[in-house]
């Protein structure tokens, strides 16, 4: 179940010749493949084209109509590979991951790719997902692009550029026989527009043609003498092909300006703060009507000489607006103006940060700086702007009162259980080295929890404790390590890389499964072990079933990880046993998130409909709670606050459950796991109750308001 149903809005995909798409890029994306005639689509998921692969499975109707193949692929690997398709056959394929880390996963089958060249077009849609939103580590798929000589494109972040771009990709990576990677960022993704739209075309040559007149062509094998052969090609006639294509057709853009001795040469994908930062500055519109002439760079990779030449030769200095680091497009522009004897002085990261997202605020500075050193007249002296008076004040009213928070768990998340479990055991075995993953379980290293080491890659939890996997002895006793992976990790290549590696080298270590029934930290989308079944997928794959396949002997599964006992004397059990081998743990609860995502419109229908419903919370019995805020502290709930003492006579606030509790039952269990108060309390809350409901509450009520008035003249008496 994917975070988000797009069943409604494909069915613009099915707009023909002449009519009007509106909507964001991820569809815009998926109509323009169709309009291409694209024949295999594939793909992992990853904000920020995690939607992009849900557009396309609640398309799968529209793409069966067309004889377009679509897979959810096991990771980016499998999903690079899928364009082995497109080397000997025209036939039209895409594929599409996050960023650099699903490059990184892919970079075996790219490198492959890009050495023997296709017949067909072949673009790889990369979500670019850089900055300080960002999960990952910064860096950029551009070094990755040039390495391989893969064309890369970076559209401007309008729906029918970006429209374009697509089509424009699958021609150029046919004209030059090399695969194309269309780089987008999470606001080209999401940007909403509206472009004519075209018919959508089924390929004319189909898989099964492929089938049914299997082709090979050896000189595209990367095998010695032909290695060799494909690294001159690339130079003597890919590489030419792409430039003359890339120039004839015009993919990348010139704005014109009055102000003729300067001008911007920007990444397709910084256009739009570039021209919102000139407009800031009065020296743009807010049409994009810019005085400052702009090169918009809508293909990063190759540079078009003739283009940067032309643009630059009669301009006393431009300005390389470049995100992220090292400045490969700064370089290159040097060189390439350089080369032709062109003096035109270069500014970019000398005015512009060398890391770091190029937020609204740092592109004006940029900006501001380098036309006030060349044209100072038309930038007045420094003045705060008004949006900088507003974010100083909020700052200043914020300082000190309100403490940071760490990104954390969703309320009655399944894993918060796991991690309180570990901290309870803890204080009986000691700390351990833990290994930790990629996914949601991560949030685990920070507050409260503070459990976690490090991590090296998705799936690659249990794999980065390999080196741990010491044998102690009856008179030194080492403790054994503990590594996380999630189900989504597990099945991207943690049952290979992680569990099987275990195996293979006896290791005497626990590995924790957290199996929520989803690819949780991607979006929600369904995996192997998911548990209801998928019309199009195989599910209901059990993890422990795995495990066991590949030679584990020692596993166990927790079913809901929100039975705090058993999850502790299971990890007990896998940290002291004296069984050989790897120790494997599946905690197994369904997410919390996509659980509320489902249940809540079906409850609320039934309320509205006048039947009878149920639902769990709980609460905090302020008489009773001692203000120790254990439960807090072992659950980190953000349902779980703290309110003022009721009694006059105690000072320590008490611990209050507000109305986003969802009743996971976590905090009642941490209170009597950790031996604490018993002030928790299950309240549960009935919707649409029946006549013998209303009268038992109606009695309850009249006695409670007896008794405590009974109470409360008790109390006067004893005062007086």
């Amino acid at each position: 179940m994917a975070e988000r149903s797009f069943k409604e809005e494909v069915k613009s995909l099915r707009l023909g010749p002449g009519e009007e798409f509106r909507g964001e890029g991820i569809l815009a994306i998926t109509k323009a493949l169709l309009q291409s005639g694209v024949a295999y689509v594939g793909g992992y998921q990853g904000a920020p084209v995690s939607h992009l692969m849900d557009v396309l499975g609640d398309a799968q109707d529209i793409l069966d109509d067309l004889g377009v193949h679509f897979e959810s692929s096991a990771n980016e690997a499998a999903a690079a590979a899928m364009l082995a398709a497109s080397v000997s056959y025209p036939l039209r394929g895409a594929v599409t991951f996050k960023s650099v880390v699903g490059v990184n996963v892919a970079s075996d089958a790219l490198s492959n790719l890009a050495s023997g060249g296709v017949t067909g077009g072949a673009l790889i849609i990369v979500g670019e997902d850089y900055g300080e939103g960002s999960s990952i580590m910064q860096e950029r798929v551009h070094p990755f692009a040039m390495k391989s000589q893969i064309w890369l494109m970076d559209p401007r972040p309008s729906v029918d550029k970006i429209v374009d771009c697509v089509e424009k990709g699958f021609e150029l990576s046919e004209a030059s026989s090399t695969p194309v990677m269309l780089e987008v960022r999470i606001r080209a993704c999401h940007v909403y527009g509206r472009f004519e739209t075209k018919a959508n075309v089924a390929p004319s040559f189909t898989l099964a043609d492929a089938l049914n007149a299997p082709r090979r062509e050896t000189s595209k094998i990367v095998l010695p003498p032909m290695s060799y052969a494909h690294e001159k090609e690339k130079i003597e006639k890919r590489w030419p092909a792409a430039v003359k294509f890339i120039a004839d057709h015009g993919l990348n853009e010139f704005f014109p300006g009055d102000l003729t001795d300067i001008g911007i040469v920007c990444q397709g994908g910084m256009y739009n703060g570039v021209v919102r930062a000139l407009e800031t500055l009065g020296l743009a519109d807010a049409f994009g009507n810019s005085r400052v002439p702009i090169y918009v760079l809508n293909v990063t990779y190759p540079l078009i000489d003739d283009e940067l030449t032309w643009f630059a030769a009669t301009k006393q200095a431009i300005l390389i607006v470049e995100e992220g680091q090292p400045e490969f497009i700064e370089q290159a522009v040097n060189t390439v103006l350089r080369r032709a004897d062109i003096q035109t002085k270069i500014n970019g990261k000398d005015m512009l940060p060398m890391a770091g997202e190029l937020t609204g605020g740092i592109m004006r500075d940029g900006i501001k700086s380098f036309v006030r050193a060349y044209r100072p007249a038309l930038v007045p002296a420094d003045a705060p702007s008004p949006s900088d008076n507003r974010l100083k004040a909020a700052l200043a009213m914020l300082d000190g009162k309100v403490h940071a928070r760490p990104p954390s768990f969703c309320t009655g998340c399944p894993e918060r259980p796991i991690f309180t479990a570990m901290k309870l055991v803890e204080r009986e075995t000691g700390p351990h080295h833990v290994s930790s993953d990629i996914g949601c379980h991560l949030f685990a290293s920070l507050p409260p929890f503070n459990i976690g080491s490090s991590t090296m890659g998705y799936g690659l939890g249990p794999a980065a404790a390999s080196a741990f996997n010491v044998k102690g002895t009856p008179d030194k006793p080492v403790k054994r390590a503990i590594s996380m992976i999630g189900d989504g990790g597990f099945w991207h290549n943690g049952l290979s890389s992680s569990v099987g590696n275990a195996v293979f080298n006896k290791s005497d270590n626990v590995i924790l499964v957290v199996d929520n029934g989803y690819s949780a930290a991607t979006g929600g989308q369904d995996i192997l072990s998911s548990h209801h079944a998928q019309p199009t997928r195989a599910t209901g794959n059990t993890i422990e079933k795995a495990v066991r396949g590949i030679g584990v002997s020692w596993a166990r599964t927790i079913n809901p990880t929100y039975d705090l006992k058993t999850m502790m004397r299971t990890l007990k059990e896998a940290l002291t046993s004296k069984e050989p081998g790897p120790k494997v743990i599946v905690a197994q609860s369904e997410c919390m998130l996509n659980r509320q995502r489902r249940e809540r419109p079906l409850k609320a229908q039934a309320v509205a409909r006048g039947e009878r419903v149920e639902r769990e919370r709980f609460g905090v019995d302020p008489e009773t709670c001692t203000g120790d805020h254990s439960c807090i502290r072992l659950s980190g709930c953000p349902s779980l606050t703290i309110a003022p003492n009721p009694d006059p006579l105690r000072k320590d606030p008490v611990t209050k459950v507000i109305n986003s509790c969802v009743g996971c039952g976590l905090c009642g269990e941490v209170a009597h796991a950790a031996v604490l108060c018993p002030s928790f309390y299950r309240a549960t809350i009935v919707s649409n109750p029946g006549r013998w409901e209303r009268t038992k509450q109606r009695w309850r009520s009249a006695i409670i308001r007896r008794l405590q008035t009974r109470m409360e003249r008790r109390l006067v008496a004893a005062r007086a």
